[in-house]
């Protein structure tokens, strides 16, 4: 009975170990900052919710390919001065092509 209560336990700490990575793995995995900025708090683009304040605006991951993603946001809330995909901004000339879908 101690074996198992132990096994149990054991278990238990195991799921509530990856339970807390799950979550803490769950932030944005897309931000962006419009250069004027979104007159909404939130915004979809093909199914994926974008929250924003202060001035920039994300998203958890999609099965879009990032470019299309950043292309889909500027449809939506204009220009963009700057796109990140976990962390990494995109370079000048991605930031551009991204931009060319920019709503006027």
């Amino acid at each position: 009975m101690t074996r198992f209560l132990s096994l149990a336990a054991a278990l238990t700490t195991s799921i509530m170990l990856l339970g807390a990575t799950a979550h803490a793995q769950s932030g944005p995995y897309y931000s962006t900052t419009p250069v004027a900025a979104p007159t909404k708090a939130s915004v979809i683009t093909s199914g994926n919710l974008w929250k924003c304040a202060n001035g920039v605006c994300s998203a958890r991951e999609a099965t879009q390919r990032d470019i299309v993603m950043c292309q889909m946001i500027a449809q939506r809330v204009g220009t963009l001065s700057a796109f990140a995909v976990k962390g990494t901004a995109f370079d000048e000339a991605t930031l551009a092509k991204c931009n060319t879908s920019a709503r006027s």
